[in-house]
């Protein structure tokens, strides 16, 4: 029985593996070492004066902010690791090269906000229980001012790729999310200073940790989406099904798998029941069809000519419900 399979657009050369109505381009992995350097240098110096300041102005807010600023001084490390390390060229034992490291830098980005949150909440009930003593309410709103700016800055520097790719996008929402809980802590020093109800200032907490939990839960839902090889959340595996089965020749389709390779690729393996054969341009055609229309760069094609007397041992196994 002829097994053919298709190979088109393999070629590993390429660092962009660009999504067409993505706008991914060549320039993209520089431009992002480039923003987590800056965005790095940014955080940490951010970090260390936060909680300098926590701790002259008897502030607690401060020192939780500084805190969650720090998990994002480590998340940027874990995703800026990840895009180097997915850059990593195919090898006899890693064919894929390390392209799935940047979902798991995803997956591990979402559980650590969603843990460093929760340190936020409990830090908020306790305050809420006990109140606060006196704190600097005017060098609470000039730092946490500071670090809406900071976060808005490096937030902003990940903007453009936070549609397509979700391991940016996990940056993208991390920094935005700590832009949030800065212009919380400086609502609350302005209200502290206006009213001394210290009891403002957890519950502005706590209502932007509910936000912040909400965001990342969609975030986690998709990482863990991908990490287990399931289908990419803006393909339509059932509209891939029935192009296939509509292609001149093809009689039956098995077999059909389409996950991410990492927080940009998308792969396609199929088996294509036809009697009649096939030939490279119609393989090519497929390959740049599925491309096009569903943004799947990875395609690869075995041919079967549904010979009953061969059958395909993959035929009853893993057919889709």
């Amino acid at each position: 029985m002829p097994h053919q399979h298709s190979h088109k657009h393999h070629d590993h050369s390429h660092k962009g593996h660009s999504h067409s109505h993505h706008g991914h381009d060549h320039a993209v992995p520089t431009n992002y070492s480039q923003a987590f350097i800056i965005g790095f240098i940014l955080n940490v110096g951010f970090v260390v004066t936060e909680f300098g300041f926590g701790f002259f102005s008897n502030s607690v807010s401060l020192i939780a902010d500084a805190a969650h600023n720090l998990s994002d001084v480590l998340g940027l490390v874990i995703s800026w690791v990840a895009i180097l390390v997915s850059r990593r060229q195919p090898s006899s034992r890693y064919t894929y090269g390390w392209r799935k490291s940047s979902i798991l830098a995803t997956f591990l980005n979402a559980i650590f906000l969603l843990v460093t949150t929760g340190g936020i909440v409990w830090e908020a009930i306790q305050r809420l229980l006990e109140p606060s003593s006196k704190v600097e309410g005017g060098v609470i709103i000039a730092v946490a001012a500071l670090g809406i700016v900071i976060n808005t800055a490096t937030a902003l520097l990940f903007a453009s790729g936070s549609k397509g790719d979700l391991n940016i996008r996990a940056v993208f929402l991390h920094m935005a999310a700590d832009a949030l809980v800065s212009l919380g802590v400086v609502l609350a020093g302005i209200a502290i200073i206006f009213t001394k109800w210290f009891w403002l200032d957890p519950v502005f907490s706590l209502v932007i940790s509910a936000l912040i939990i909400f965001s990342t839960w969609e975030l986690l839902k998709d990482s863990f989406n991908l990490a287990i090889d399931g289908v990419p959340n803006d393909i339509d595996e059932r509209a891939v099904r029935t192009y296939l089965l509509e292609l001149d020749g093809v009689t039956g389709v098995h077999d059909l798998h389409i996950w991410n390779m990492s927080t940009v690729e998308t792969a396609l393996t199929a088996h294509l029941v036809m009697p009649t054969g096939n030939s490279d341009e119609f393989l090519a055609q497929i390959s740049r069809d599925l491309q096009q229309h569903f943004a799947i760069a990875h395609t690869t094609l075995q041919i079967e000519t549904g010979d009953r007397d061969h059958p395909c041992v993959l035929e009853t196994k893993c057919q889709a419900p």
